[in-house]
């Protein structure tokens, strides 16, 4: 299994646990969790971002400790020999997300659902409503692989250095800062340096990923030849990830995900801003 699958290959693929990801952002009029109960996947689960996530910070869906995202992986049935698909609803939103923690605590057997729910839905597949049976408790050890993870003080260091490419998913208004955040409190702009490739760039209308040529062109174009190492940024640390898919299914180093991205970033008064 890829990091990528298709509606065909999932359909037809028994022993899955299938998560249902969808995280809206906070000037959508849409809750995940609700919408989930209304229409999923058969025999899919709802992850819930902001519960997979550090209660101790007042920065939204930060990574957890591992111990953390080992009890709650167990809870919601996932052991280390799981083979694990993620989905959301928007087509390619927020799945990457799931994807990128399991990765990030060492579990390598996950995927992401190439169009989501909507492709799914358009093809005439089955869905299911209400909520899941409780699954069985697992048990899951989790891998911490710290190198794939960066925070901000590795973010504030690297605008002196550029020791690393940094590549912002939001969409072009906000990263240069005609666009208002949808964030009360966000200044607008980017973090002095980085590149912005809008993680709609890597996708279909259909909301499949383009091609590999379409994909290493893209990132061509915001300079990624392999010289630097890479860190993804977006809003909060969720688009960032479809990005460091973009760049695994590229064949290019895929590096690591800044975490607290812009919220952390643009929220404080400490940290540069450029805006163009």
């Amino acid at each position: 299994m890829g990091p990528l699958v298709t509606t065909e290959w999932l359909a037809g693929e028994p022993d899955l646990v299938i998560f249902d990801a969808t995280k809206y952002l906070p000037n959508e009029d849409k809750d995940g969790k609700a919408e989930f109960l209304k229409a999923h996947i058969p025999g899919a689960r709802y992850f819930d971002i902001d519960e997979v996530a550090d209660p101790d910070t007042d920065l939204p869906h930060m990574v957890p400790t591992p111990g953390r995202f080992a009890k709650l992986m167990a809870a919601m049935g996932v052991g280390n020999a799981s083979r694990i698909v993620f989905y959301d609803q928007k087509g390619l939103a927020s799945a990457a997300r799931g994807w990128w923690l399991m990765g990030l605590f060492g579990h390598d057997k996950a995927a992401v659902l190439d169009g989501g729910l909507p492709k799914w839905m358009r093809e005439g597949r089955p869905t299911e409503a209400g909520s899941p049976a409780a699954p069985a408790q697992a048990s899951f050890l989790p891998e911490f692989r710290a190198t794939r993870l960066r925070g901000v003080g590795d973010l504030t260091r690297n605008v002196v250095s550029q020791a690393e490419l940094v590549l912002d998913a939001r969409a072009a208004g906000r990263f240069t800062g005609a666009t208002p955040e949808p964030r009360a409190g966000m200044r607008s702009g980017h973090i002095p340096g980085s590149e912005n490739v809008p993680y709609t760039d890597l996708l279909n209308a259909d909301g499949t990923f383009r091609s590999v040529a379409e994909l290493k062109a893209r990132f061509a174009k915001a300079s990624v030849d392999g010289s630097l190492p890479v860190v993804t940024s977006c809003g909060s640390g969720v688009t960032a990830c479809i990005l460091t898919l973009g760049l695994r299914l590229a064949g290019l180093p895929e590096g690591a995900v800044y975490d607290g991205s812009w919220t952390e970033w643009g929220g404080r008064s400490d940290t540069p801003v450029e805006t163009n």
